[in-house]
């Protein structure tokens, strides 16, 4: 809700601009509020489709490397199944990350509805794609089929990279909650693709069938985004925030009209530098542990609570997603601490890594030397919930202060600077968590 300054202005200008309808002058002298949570939930699920790539592939390694490149589908041994995990991350988050940065200086495609629009048809097409393959009897064509699945990565996330930024881009104009909103579908991404894992693996133990229930759950969540992306402009609090923003500009361009009208991107990241580098951190660190090392830490005791079928679903991805999920939604409650202090808790979260490496760590095909000093399947379990608590609760409070950082003309531009270095913090933890297996195969304490 903006304040009756606010509110006074628009109307003083109203009549002056072409920007204004009587539809809009209802709009000024009746401020909407969000009714039923619409428009949140609406970026919520545009946060879940955000993500939804990334974490399809990766929740599915079991269907890739285990059943279509495994020994049993092929017959005999290749290469294919040891490559693809590593494969997939350079195809996925690359192409997703220069595509991002890209839409910041040169928007792809103009307008906001077609960037939104066409991004989430070619990640439709992909996924049809990838159902199609399960389907085909790919046993006498590995490579093929290895290579195109790639390739349809690149595509996917392609388009996801132009995805992310524009979703970003157009929370920035609202209230600083609609932000949060999105990042909470980003945890909640996760947690909705692990539940869809272990539930198509339970219904069926067929790994065909399974894979194609998995897969039509992403395409029913992106057709649902593209649905629901079109009724955001026929609500009246989404339509109210856009004739604010709209009106910002426009009054920022009357003061300026002596001046050449450029976008200043270098003066708009150095004002909020502070907070993207909170948020790099965070992904950073976040994504240096999960999933590379946080998924190959194995069962210490074989009476634990969850048997070595269901570990690593729900110690890993489970855990770490419900958690991250748990925390988006405190920030939405309560920002602590104040943006001035918030690099301190993110900082300081860098001891995770060394801790999640003395746990019972054993990546594949390496003999570490450095010493187990957490066998506790507890602890483990406790410090994954405090990695997803503090991961989804000090991302959405720094990207929430992101815009807060320019003039509200630039909020927009800020937000997709902070989708584009959220995406930064990821490919860096990815790239990092490659050599932990390097770590502790060499270094002993």
């Amino acid at each position: 809700m903006t304040s009756t300054q606010e509110v006074n202005n628009l109307s003083k200008n109203k009549t002056n601009s072409k920007t204004f309808s009587m539809d809009d002058s209802e709009l000024v002298s009746d401020p909407p509020n969000d009714r039923w949570n619409v428009v949140y939930l609406i970026l919520v699920l545009h946060g879940i489709g955000i993500l939804m790539p990334w974490n399809m592939f990766i929740n599915a390694k079991s269907y890739f490397v285990d059943y279509k490149l495994g020994n049993d589908y092929l017959g005999q041994d290749l290469h294919y199944a040891s490559i693809f995990m590593a494969y997939l991350t350079i195809g996925s988050q690359l192409p997703s990350l220069l595509f991002n940065w890209l839409n910041i200086f040169c928007p792809i495609g103009g307008k906001l509805t077609t960037r939104i629009v066409w991004s989430i048809l070619t990640e439709v097409l992909c996924f049809v794609f990838t159902v199609a393959l399960v389907m085909i009897n790919t046993s006498q064509i590995p490579a093929i089929f290895f290579w195109s699945t790639l390739c349809s990565i690149v595509f996917l996330n392609m388009a996801n990279g132009i995805y992310n930024s524009s979703v970003f881009g157009m929370a920035a104009k609202l209230p600083a909650k609609y932000i949060g909103a999105v990042v909470l579908g980003t945890n909640l991404s996760g947690t909705f693709t692990s539940i869809a894992n272990i539930a198509s693996i339970s219904i069926t133990p067929d790994a065909q069938t399974a894979a194609i229930y998995y897969f039509a759950t992403a395409l029913f969540v992106l057709l649902t985004c593209f649905n629901t992306y079109f009724a955001l402009p026929l609500n009246r609090f989404y339509k109210y925030h856009e004739l604010i923003y709209q009106q910002k500009m426009e009054n920022q361009d009357s003061k300026q009209s002596g001046e050449v009208n450029n976008v200043p991107y270098w003066r708009i990241f150095k004002q909020t530098n502070s907070q993207l580098i909170n948020v790099f951190f965070v992904f950073f660190v976040t994504l240096s542990i999960f999933p590379a090392v946080y998924s190959d830490i194995k069962m210490s005791s074989k009476d634990f609570l969850f048997g070595e079928t269901y570990y690593t679903s729900v110690m890993c991805f489970l855990t770490f997603n419900v958690s991250a999920l748990i925390g988006t939604y405190l920030s939405t409650l309560v920002s602590w601490p104040k943006p001035k202090w918030l690099f301190i808790p993110v900082v300081l979260r860098v001891i995770l890594i060394p801790l999640f490496l003395v746990c019972n760590y054993h990546p594949i095909g390496v003999t570490r030397i450095m010493p187990v000093v957490i066998e506790n399947d507890y602890v483990f379990w406790a410090l994954g919930a405090i990695l997803g608590l503090s991961s989804g609760y000090y991302s959405s409070v720094a990207m929430m202060y992101i815009p807060g950082c320019v003039e509200p003309k630039y909020s927009g531009i800020a937000g997709m600077f902070g989708a584009a270095v959220l995406l930064t913090g990821i490919c860096s933890g990815i790239l990092f968590g490659m050599i932990t297996p390097f770590i502790v195969k060499y270094v002993s304490i």
